[in-house]
């Protein structure tokens, strides 16, 4: 008797035990592949329809889009993409030449967070740009899920070649020369922030996204970081902080310092200022002096007591140059958006004379205070580039002028 209890037991559970198995069979070979196959089908088509939202957007406005080029007519300008200019946030830039023997340089779009909007965005706004600071958009390539990019060439490279080469010494350019080209990258942020349809924020400013043509004339350039905005728009939300550590202003980091509006493209061109003038990043942790590890604090404290700014064989008017540049970046890097000059002021302080600029108070720069931002900075992120969904800031395009 017992052991026809323990038979019926182990027939109940074998019984169960292949209906089991019979399940997991069935999920495995019937139902898992079935969910993956649907899987792939639906990301084809959100895919397809991110692609057929580009197309349709393009084909409405081929009436004024810049050229559009195919991706076997890039690969054919830049010999397959071999000689590449250098690497970017969204992906690499290649030189080519057009068979009419113009140069171009291919930004080749390889970084999936460039997403169809943001294409779309860089292609309508900045092929309608036409500024002699402005880097001008000769073409574009969008074929599938290849995205290109077709800038004008820029022969003379990026400035950042020129104020930190050990080897010129920052002679390259007279200081008539810095101050033409600071006066000219200014006339092209300007541009940007009121001369545009739309309200546009570069969010990078800095040496190496200023190019000079064979004339050294300088054009802003790289949108990858950009945000376009409505004129009549007064607040947006931004979802994103962006930017290069050194060159991002206080209120990207936290609101308690600010909203984020065009002033915090004037703090980035402030601190693009005083590294024209020092010749050197603003901050090196390696200086000799621990007083010039901070060059913007250093120089603060040298105008404030008449001293001269120990630039290497300059003339008195070049020393006046140079201290007029460092007192309108000093202008600019105030903490606070609101205390900082307009673009616009900013450039009637250029074009102006020394004697016409009174001195501003002294920026965020003890050397705790100043280090403090940096470990802030440093927590968001290990890399040159910045990105952060956690933070929502109140932008504002149309601050007054101070």
């Amino acid at each position: 008797m017992f052991g026809i209890e323990i038979y019926i037991i182990l027939r109940v559970f074998e019984f169960f035990f292949d209906i089991w198995l019979a399940v997991v069979l069935i999920c495995r070979f019937i139902f898992a592949p079935i969910v993956i196959l649907l899987y792939i089908i639906n990301k084809c088509r959100a895919t397809r329809k991110r692609v057929d939202n580009v197309e349709e957007f393009l084909h409405k406005q081929q009436s004024w889009m810049p050229k559009r080029f195919s991706y076997s007519e890039l690969m054919a300008v830049t010999n397959n993409f071999r000689d590449k200019l250098g690497q970017g946030g969204f992906g690499s830039v290649y030189e080519g030449q057009l068979h009419t023997g113009s140069l171009i340089a291919v930004k080749l779009l390889e970084n999936s967070k460039f997403n169809g909007e943001e294409f779309i965005n860089e292609v309508s706004t900045i092929g309608r740009i036409h500024h002699v600071n402005v880097v001008k958009l000769v073409g574009f390539c969008s074929e599938g899920s290849n995205r290109a990019l077709v800038y004008e060439f820029m022969p003379n490279g990026s400035l950042d070649r020129y104020i930190f080469s050990k080897e010129s010494k920052r002679q390259s350019f007279s200081w008539e020369k810095l101050h033409e080209i600071a006066l000219g990258t200014a006339h092209g942020i300007e541009y940007l922030h009121g001369g545009c349809d739309v309200c546009i924020l570069h969010f990078d400013i800095k040496p190496h996204n200023i190019l000079l043509d064979n004339h050294f004339v300088p054009k802003v350039a790289d949108f990858g970081l950009a945000k376009f905005y409505p004129k009549e728009n007064d607040f947006v939300s931004v979802s994103t902080i962006r930017g290069t550590i050194g060159y991002i202003a206080p209120e990207l980091i936290s609101r308690n310092f600010g909203a984020v509006s065009c002033k915090s493209d004037v703090y980035s061109f402030g601190m693009l200022l005083l590294e024209m003038v020092g010749g050197r990043r603003n901050s090196v942790m390696k200086a000799t002096h621990s007083s010039r590890a901070y060059f913007p604090s250093w120089v603060y404290d040298r105008i404030i007591e008449g001293e001269d700014l120990e630039l290497p064989n300059v003339s008195e008017t070049e020393d006046v140059i140079a201290k007029k540049l460092c007192i309108i970046g000093l202008w600019c890097i105030q903490v606070r958006p609101a205390d900082r000059p307009s673009m616009i002021k900013v450039m009637e302080m250029l074009e102006g004379s020394i004697d016409d600029l009174q001195m501003p108070p002294k920026p965020f720069f003890s050397s705790s205070q100043h280090n403090s931002i940096r470990e802030i900075q440093s927590d968001h992120s290990s890399t040159e580039l910045l990105e952060s969904d956690s933070i929502v800031e109140e932008n504002s395009c149309n601050d007054t002028d101070v």
